[in-house]
């Protein structure tokens, strides 16, 4: 099975689309959105505005040294939407991939809650609460659950960056998280939540509405 790929910190794709994004953003409905950044944008163009009036006219300091001034405050701006750029860019791939795992996962839909009975398969996403699978060896668990029978060892790391896997059995540690890997033995599982309510969907609703603090 897929599992959710890790995206360079500074991916070309992600990084020409920032650039581009960042001289979209130069828009006043955009900056205005950010008192502070505001500030700066508006003393870029006034900055340029006394720049124009010193080559062309009589200004008040040096040409040289107004250059300097507006340089500076509009690379503080357009660096500004560039990081905001890139953390966009990044959470929208981060949700991407998470969206093309959950999709990718199939999961073995047992006829009766028990080990050994009859399965089918079915995409992960189409399974509802209620429903029992059973996930083996080198499976993908497709969907948030507990579990009713069987112990395994499983790796969570996906979901909570903790490298040591974990066992889950029926009991206090019967909990188990849909885009998680058995990596050992088996389990039966009952599916806990409906599709859009899991906790990948969460995750990946949280991605998609992040917003940079001010």
């Amino acid at each position: 099975m897929t599992q959710v790929k890790k995206h360079r910190s500074f991916d070309p794709q992600i990084v020409r689309q920032a650039i581009v994004d960042s001289f979209r953003k130069l828009h006043p409905k955009h900056q205005t959105r950010n008192p502070v950044m505001f500030v700066v944008f508006v003393g870029s163009i006034l900055t340029t505005l006394l720049l124009l009036q010193a080559l062309f006219g009589k200004g008040e300091a040096p040409a040289g040294f107004i250059l300097h001034i507006s340089l500076w405050l509009w690379f503080t701006v357009l660096f500004a939407n560039f990081a905001e750029a890139m953390a966009e860019g990044r959470g929208k791939a981060q949700a991407g991939a998470l969206r093309q795992s959950r999709r990718e996962i199939s999961a073995k839909k047992l006829t009766r809650p028990k080990y050994g009975s009859g399965f089918e398969r079915v995409p992960g996403g189409q399974l509802q609460k209620g429903d029992v699978v059973l996930i083996e060896t080198g499976d993908m668990i497709p969907a948030d659950g507990e579990v009713i029978e069987g112990v395994a060892s499983v790796n969570e790391s996906a979901i909570t960056g903790e490298s040591a896997p974990v066992i889950r059995e029926s009991g206090d540690r019967s909990a188990v998280t849909g885009g998680t890997l058995v990596l050992s033995d088996w389990l039966v599982v009952r599916i806990t939540a409906n599709p859009g309510e899991t906790f990948l969907d969460r995750m990946i609703a949280m991605v998609e509405g992040a917003k940079r603090q001010k």
